[in-house]
């Protein structure tokens, strides 16, 4: 996913915010946790040619150089999988009966083409304020942290209360690929169970002239279903043109998908971004106070959707994202394939979003079906105060005035495969991100250097604070 949030930190208001201060030279331990992030960052760990596996034995030797037990420190792969390995790790605390908290992350990038790059993605570059490279933003920031915030309490004095592992994975960003946290929480559960867990999915929004406007806390998501659309047709020569071209025919039924807009859904979650960002006064804000009494209203909808951040969280969204059509330049296509992207709304299934889209295209020479259909529903944790409460207190000391508000993501993440152990996840705060999404999934992604560098800080005392609670 992102470490951004999304949804709901695009709903804040435009209010004045607190300045996000320049990042001065780092001092020695943010020059230790940097060398941690640009190890991340340049071990390509793409699907296609990266390494999970690699990147975990790297962290692995982190950790044991760092005076973990190699028993403490488990690398694992599969033979059908052997580059998309993880690694896990524990930190006992001193009181057994304390119960722990699990530190998620996932390895895996989002495919980045050299030659659509400014920069070369897999070479950590810091330039104007900003680290550039793929996985600066998702989620390799927060593995960083994570790592180096288990570093540093193993080298504390003395060991903290409760117990603090760490789980990272890969194949969070592929769908179809093989899934690390997903394979723990089925076959090695005792490594990853915990009282709660944290994960990417929350963070912070910076206005465009970079103060600090909004934290963020997920606790919640869309799930992300993959569909492949198909027409095939015997084709001939392309000088003997035929009414059913399978490229028109899959064109059409895509033209129809993309002008049809799933029914406004209202949660709990998202009326509290909502309700914030009706009170703006424009065109949008009017409609969402419309929808807020009564969700039916279409027009309204159709208004609000015009907020590409009110629209990612309003109501299920399907989008074609890969297309791959005809065999040869002279030749009719025999076949045409795309893939739409669906983000579920919570409580909508796989096959009900299935049957509305072929509702929706109207034509049975067109075949849809879901891929990896079997990935769960994620399950929305609680506002528990002993989670959200240290949030806010410490948000409150490292980000004076900024409000926390819960938010649910309108993209996925691990999180959807611990509901099988009953374990919470929550999307955390403290590092914040541009208001554009800065290129996450797409080029140039990039991060600011200040928001790391707090947001490491902020993190590392939120999670000292709930390792060491009595």
């Amino acid at each position: 996913m992102r470490v951004l949030a999304t949804g709901l930190l695009g709903l804040a208001l435009a209010l004045p915010g607190a300045a996000l201060a320049q990042a001065p030279a780092p001092r020695a331990d943010q020059a230790a946790f940097r060398e941690i992030y640009k190890e991340l960052v340049e071990t390509n760990t793409e699907l296609s040619n990266g390494s999970c596996t690699d990147l975990a034995a790297k962290v692995a030797g982190r950790l044991k150089a760092a005076g973990f037990a190699d028993a403490d420190v488990v690398p694992f792969s599969t033979p059908d999988h052997p580059k998309e390995g993880g690694v896990t790790a524990i930190l006992h605390g001193a009181d057994p009966k304390a119960g722990a908290v699990l530190l998620l992350g996932h390895l895996d990038v989002v495919e980045a083409r050299r030659e659509d790059w400014t920069r070369d993605p897999f070479t950590l570059i810091e330039e104007n304020g900003y680290f550039y490279g793929r996985g600066a933003a998702d989620m390799k920031s927060l593995d960083a942290i994570w790592i180096d915030t288990l570093i540093r309490l193993k080298q504390a004095k003395a060991p903290p209360r409760r117990t603090l592992k760490l789980a990272l994975t890969c194949g969070e960003e592929t769908n179809e690929a093989f899934n690390g946290a997903n394979w723990l929480a089925a076959n090695k559960p005792e490594l990853v169970r915990a009282d709660f867990g944290l994960n990417e999915g929350g963070g912070g929004r910076l206005t465009a002239d970079g103060k600090r406007e909004v934290l963020s806390v997920q606790v919640g998501e869309k799930a992300s279903q993959n569909f492949r659309l198909t027409v095939t047709n015997p084709g001939g020569h392309s000088s003997r043109p035929r009414p059913d071209n399978a490229i028109y025919q899959l064109a059409d039924a895509l033209e129809k998908i993309r002008a049809y807009a799933f029914p406004a859904k209202i949660s709990d979650t998202t009326r509290v971004g909502f309700d914030l960002r009706a009170q703006r006064g424009d065109a949008v804000a009017s409609a969402l106070k419309t929808l807020l009494a009564n969700p039916d209203d279409a027009e309204a909808a159709k208004v609000a959707s015009t907020d590409v951040n009110v629209n990612s969280i309003l109501h299920t969204n399907c989008v074609a994202t890969m297309l791959d059509a005809g065999h040869a330049m002279n030749a009719l296509p025999q076949r045409a394939t795309a893939i739409v992207n669906c983000r579920i709304f919570p409580g909508e299934t796989v096959e009900g979003t299935r049957q509305t889209l072929i509702k929706v295209m109207g034509d049975p020479a067109v075949t849809i079906v879901p891929l990896a259909a079997d990935k769960p529903i994620a399950i929305a944790p609680p506002l528990d105060p002993k989670v959200i409460g240290p949030m806010k207190a410490v948000a409150a000391k490292h980000f004076p005035g900024v409000p926390l508000l819960p938010a649910m993501s309108s993209g996925a993440s691990d999180a959807v495969y611990f509901g099988q152990i009953k374990m919470p996840i929550y999307g955390v705060p403290g590092v914040f991100g541009d208001p554009d999404g800065n290129g996450v999934h797409g080029l140039n992604e990039r991060l600011r250097v200040a928001s790391l560098y707090d947001g490491r800080d902020y993190l590392f005392d939120l999670v000292k604070t709930y390792v060491e609670a009595k």
